[in-house]
């Protein structure tokens, strides 16, 4: 099994020790529903292997990172999102409230209040887009 902590709710609900829905799972990732929804459809896509947060991703994650982007599609799909009216992203710490990597997976986002457009709003310095962090780990070559 992947590198885990004891005391992280997202490894535990990962080894079905704490209660998560889960929609998908496999030997890399995990997706559960959000227990806190802003939107009919909201989902957070957790690599199984545990990594802080975003900003914590090193060149040796870049294979996992595009796992977990491309499993935006098996999600969208599985529970047939419109692609124009799906967002996703990260927080950015130290917005995050859980330190375990999970992608944001929201749709529709017109369903969401105007709180929750600002709180996950696209490319701020508290929610960034995959292709933000997908760059600063290309940075990592450098």
């Amino acid at each position: 099994m992947a590198q885990q902590l004891a005391n992280c709710v997202f490894c535990k609900i990962i080894r079905n020790e704490e209660p998560g829905e889960i929609i998908y799972e496999d030997e890399d990732v995990t997706c559960i529903k959000d227990i806190n929804p802003v939107s009919t459809h909201h989902y957070l896509i957790l690599p199984n292997k545990h990594i802080r947060n975003a900003k914590t991703l090193q060149l040796e994650d870049s294979e996992l990172f595009d796992k977990i982007v491309a499993t935006v599609n098996i999600i969208s799909e599985k529970m047939n999102l419109n692609p124009a009216s799906t967002r996703t992203g990260f927080h950015w710490p130290p917005f995050n409230t859980v330190d375990h990597l999970h992608l944001h997976v929201i749709s529709p986002v017109e369903d969401m209040n105007g709180i929750r457009k600002m709180m996950f709003c696209p490319n701020t310095f508290w929610f960034v887009s995959t292709d933000y962090v997908k760059s600063r780990l290309a940075n990592c070559k450098s």
